[in-house]
């Protein structure tokens, strides 16, 4: 990936999807969010790798979903509510719960592995706009970095004020209400996260996605299936393609024109897109 051109004369040099990497890619005895899973990505060929992060009771930022220490540390307590040290003397667990020697990485680690390599998605950004904002200036990966938040005023906000030349992708339930507002306000608004729950949502509709296009802005697209209950891309999942057929999945997504799909299946999404090219040759 070449940072010194803009990630809109990138996207146009590729004939797919941005392929991005929930996490990096992890499982067995590989946890999420971590410095090996992130390097299992970069081998796979992902050209994003979304990363969550959280702060200890003493300031120090580490790559980790918050909420789950209960299930990847086996910890009662939240890493907010931790020192560093403490944090830093614990091990992950692998998807059978048994204690791995995986650490939890800390945020600059992360940053040192992917920066000038696959741009960077800092998911849990409205946590901590200006903290994170920081680290990331002092990462110098500012040219890699796309941040996040909802459409909620206070994160709005605190983008406008931390980190307004940073790469921005809103996240839209439904409809955009946010993206013309917000690129006029001076917010490096690169394009939307669409989350629908219906194939005729507004934010996924074949107009909404031409108009972006047309304004020179990217679409954002979900296969992952972080809780069912929660239906954030009408079904078009990762799941479905494993088990019902690619097409009835990240086809849909493809053929709807996105131009980021963040799976947790990165290699079998690859090599469905290799397919479909060898296919159409």
């Amino acid at each position: 990936m070449d940072f010194n051109k803009s990630i809109f004369e990138n996207r146009k040099e590729k004939d797919s999807p941005f392929l991005v990497a929930h996490r990096g890619v992890c499982g067995a005895n590989i946890p999420c969010n971590t410095i090996a899973a992130y390097k299992i990505a970069l081998s796979q060929g992902a050209d994003v790798v979304e990363i969550d992060v959280s702060k200890s009771k003493d300031g120090v930022y580490y790559v980790f979903h918050p909420g789950m220490e209960h299930v990847f540390l086996r910890s009662k307590r939240l890493i907010s509510e931790m020192d560093s040290s403490e944090v830093d003397a614990m091990f992950l667990v692998n998807q059978d719960s048994v204690a791995t020697s995986y650490k939890v990485p800390k945020l600059s680690e992360v940053f040192a592995l992917l920066k000038d390599k696959v741009y960077i998605n800092v998911d849990k950004f409205w946590t901590d706009i200006e903290g994170i904002s920081n680290e990331i200036r002092k990462a110098g990966v500012e040219k890699q970095v796309i941040v996040k938040t909802y459409e909620d005023e206070k994160s709005l906000e605190g983008v406008k004020k931390y980190a307004p030349d940073f790469m921005f992708v809103p996240l839209v339930r439904g409809k955009d209400n946010s993206t013309d507002r917000l690129k006029a306000d001076g917010i490096n608004v690169i394009g939307a996260e669409i989350l629908f729950g219906k194939v005729d949502d507004p934010c996924v509709s074949d107009e909404y996605i031409k108009s972006m296009h047309e304004k020179g802005r990217l679409i954002w697209a979900n296969s992952i299936i972080y809780n069912e209950a929660d239906v954030i891309s009408a079904h078009k999942t990762d799941d479905i393609s494993l088990t019902d057929g690619p097409d009835k999945g990240w086809g849909w997504l493809i053929d709807k024109d996105v131009d980021f799909i963040q799976t947790d299946w990165l290699l079998m999404l690859k090599n469905y897109i290799e397919e479909r090219k060898n296919e159409k040759a």
